[in-house]
């Protein structure tokens, strides 16, 4: 165990182990390590670049900082808890490794930079890694769109049967809507919002060396300028807000989607089935099949939405500068992305073992009056305004009710003419009319763009099965 922290000259008491314990964050801080690395070597040829360091001890550092990852990359390095975080733990193995040469790196930086620069960089590898998993599961839904493609199933407003719909542009829906989590992850707008470059900012002020930030900054692609205020980056957490708020969208549109799925797969709607091994049983019930993956991944959105309320209320009251109550970030942030990435895996899981039970969905279609919609758009063609086509539809809908019929395609055709005639329309119909009633015809007539059957639907999957290569 370390005897003497590089701060300990000012401290008259060495640290009670009570204080040590309660300070650390090398348990959870220590995920950072690669990056940690990354930036010093960065530092250091950023250092011997300026003349603060020879070639010599530049390449002592650098071999020396490489040999101390793979050692953690190998599970050969024991992380000493009493020097607080990896910076420190980092800095006293080169030192230990090196020699003199491991005592210059920490030249005109602080900690304070160090874990913005590091975290930084994390975040970055973070949200690239993000969006791939997003890529992934909308990979699964479109794969699940083009084998579900032809079932003809309701879709619902307000929960109650709206207007019928391929059971492909469902899928569809579900990846769009991720499209949006996936473009707020791609690594260009990431990077825009990180920005500056926290290393070279030093405690708060700068330093007096001539540290030159811009030779770093070539070397860094997830920076595109040196600091603007030395105050404000190593005071900041803006980019893990950033990242938080991104992985709060994923992981509220994960829980909506399993919701849906949660709903589909009640024995009342039966209209998709998981694989068994995404469910669990009851210890009682052994009839049971529970969707006990989709809950906690509804359950697990209230986690995320509590670590950006965490972060938020820990920066709301900060003056700016450093201050050790960011240090509860990272804690914050890995929790939230550990939860995002493995629901994500999880959600691309379920979806690739799930299908549409078409023998339970489509003989339900008749109910609801799917195609009353339809109806009313098909009189609109035969010249009626809308607002009167919808209250003939509305009207024979609660005729049908009255009547004991259930569909719109038992009214015979007579029936539709005397209830036109009632709004003195001069309009009649014949056999036509049944071509836009039955949900499996309506799906077909959608034209608009961005609609749930038809043409449109048609060419939405061909791009995107064009786009993930299928």
């Amino acid at each position: 165990m370390a005897t003497e922290k590089s701060w300990q000259a000012r401290i008259s008491e060495a640290t009670d182990k009570l204080a040590q314990s309660f300070v650390e964050s090398i348990s959870y801080d220590r995920r950072l390590y690669k990056h940690d690395i990354d930036a010093s070597v960065s530092h250091a040829w950023m250092l011997c670049g300026v003349g603060l360091i020879t070639k010599a001890e530049l390449s002592a550092i650098v071999d020396g900082l490489h040999s101390i990852g793979d050692d953690i990359d190998a599970g050969n390095f024991v992380f000493d808890e009493s020097l607080e975080d990896i910076h420190m733990v980092i800095e006293d193995a080169l030192i230990k490794r090196i020699g003199e040469p491991g005592k210059k790196l920490h030249t005109g930086r602080s900690r304070n930079d160090q874990v913005a620069t590091d975290f930084c960089i994390w975040i970055y590898d973070a949200a690239c890694d993000l969006q791939k998993q997003v890529a992934d599961l909308q990979n699964a839904f479109i794969t699940m769109a083009v084998r579900s493609h032809g079932i003809v199933m309701p879709s619902y407003t307000h929960m109650q049967r709206a207007q019928p719909i391929d059971a492909a542009a469902e899928m569809l829906a579900w990846t769009v809507m991720f499209e949006g989590d996936r473009k707020r992850l791609l690594q260009r707008q990431l990077k825009e919002r990180m920005g500056q470059l926290p290393l070279g900012s030093g405690a708060i002020a700068g330093t007096s060396l001539p540290l030159d930030a811009g030779n770093v900054l070539c070397d860094r692609e997830e920076f595109m300028e040196v600091a603007q205020s030395s105050i404000e980056r190593t005071a900041t957490r803006d980019e893990a807000l950033d990242l938080l708020w991104m992985m709060t969208m994923t992981s509220m549109h994960l829980s909506r989607w399993a919701e849906q799925w949660i709903i589909y797969s009640t024995t009342e709607f039966s209209f998709i089935k998981i694989a068994d091994k995404y469910t669990t049983s009851s210890s009682m019930m052994p009839q049971k099949r529970n969707p006990d993956m989709l809950e906690l991944i509804r359950g697990r959105c209230g986690n995320v939405y509590g670590d950006l309320f965490a972060l938020l209320t820990i920066l709301k009251g900060l003056p700016i500068g450093y201050n050790r109550d960011l240090q509860e970030d990272k804690r914050i942030v890995f929790r939230a992305y550990d939860t995002v990435s493995s629901c994500l895996t999880m959600a691309a899981a379920i979806v690739n073992s799930a299908n549409f039970v078409k023998e339970n969905i489509e003989p339900t279609l008749d109910r609801g009056f799917l195609d009353a919609t339809s109806l009313a758009e098909y009189l609109v063609t035969k010249g009626i305004p809308f607002r009167t086509a919808h209250h003939i539809v509305g009207s024979l809908v609660a005729h049908c009710e009255k009547t004991g019929r259930h569909a719109l395609k038992q009214v015979p055709v007579q029936e539709f003419n005397d209830a036109i005639a009632g709004h003195k329309l001069d309009v009649k119909l014949d056999d036509d009319v049944y071509n836009c009633l039955g949900a499996h015809n309506v799906v077909k007539r959608y034209q608009s763009a961005g609609a749930a059957g038809g043409k449109p639907l048609e060419e939405a999957l061909a791009k995107w099965k064009e786009r993930l290569g299928m």
